[in-house]
């Protein structure tokens, strides 16, 4: 038996152009729904150029509520197509109050559910505490027509926590829109250890839960506004993995790309009787996974 699921994930570099990066995101939805894909996934923050460069104020303006203008286009081109649409926006949830929110759109263009991203970094070049609030609503799967979604967003990517506790909570695949890249200052040989280390945790959690991951990033340039960087280059790489972590699909570094994959949500039960890392864990003994550190 086999339950194919084909996906779609839209990769695309951003400007400060709002409708253009609207139309740029519509045109690779359509694209892969006319390539059958039943699910698209966009990248993180895909409406703008990716604002955590540097602090400021006055960029709290481009945050939007939910339901609103994004999720009213996402949601009527949604219907339009029949189809789930994954988008990701800067939601403003009240006065002095944001987050960095994934919404899913259903077929027939409602709100399926959102996810709050959790996990916030603040590095150079993503000073994202500055701007959100984390996420209050937890790792709970979003019922679809087309299955439950383990929804997360980059920087959750590195936590194995957050992927099994979708898991565990019965998602049927995990979906992470994403914005990362590479520091133009660094050499060749960091550039490629950081990729390599950014796919290999994010197939790691399909293989430790058994699952089909989904992994959408930007990619282009975008330059510091404040020149105190060398500013980003997203190293694109969207992928599609299976429940053994193997490469179903991949897109380039350096362009926007359109991937459809079909991917077989039924090889999970497979996996799972093969490999059943969740029956043999040993919750008995894991109580100081809830300990910052053991000193």
């Amino acid at each position: 038996m086999s339950r194919i699921l084909r996906a779609g994930l839209v990769q695309q570099s951003c400007t400060a152009d709002r409708d253009n990066n609207l139309k740029n995101s519509a045109a690779g939805i359509r694209e892969a729904a006319a390539k059958g894909a039943q699910l698209v996934l966009l990248q993180e923050l895909h409406t703008g150029l990716y604002f955590c460069q540097h602090e400021s104020t006055n960029l709290f303006d481009l945050a939007e509520a939910i339901p609103g203008p994004s999720t009213e286009y996402f949601g009527a081109l949604a219907k339009e197509l029949s189809i789930v649409i994954v988008a990701s926006l800067f939601e403003k949830r009240a006065p002095g109050l944001y987050h960095n929110t994934a919404v899913v759109l259903e077929r027939d263009g409602s709100l399926a559910g959102k996810y709050r991203k959790m996990h916030i970094p603040d590095d150079p070049g993503y000073y994202e505490k500055f701007y959100f609030t984390p996420g209050d609503l937890g790792f709970t799967p979003i019922q679809t027509s087309v299955g439950k979604l383990g929804l997360l967003v980059c920087w959750d990517q590195w936590y194995p926590e957050a992927a099994r506790l979708m898991a565990l909570a019965g998602a049927e695949i995990l979906l992470y829109p994403t914005a990362i890249g590479w520091n133009p200052a660094d050499d060749t040989a960091e550039q490629t250890r950081q990729r390599d280390a950014w796919i290999t945790i994010q197939r790691a959690h399909a293989v430790a839960n058994g699952l089909p991951v989904l992994v959408a990033n930007r990619t282009g340039f975008e330059p510091d506004p404040t020149k105190q960087t060398e500013g980003s280059q997203f190293w694109g790489s969207s992928f599609v993995a299976g429940p053994q972590g193997e490469f179903l699909g991949q897109a380039g570094t350096d362009k926007g790309e359109v991937l459809v994959v079909d991917v077989d949500l039924e090889r999970s039960e497979n996996v799972r009787r093969w490999w059943p890392f969740l029956r043999d864990r040993r919750i008995d003994a894991y109580e100081d996974l809830t300990r910052r550190f053991r000193d």
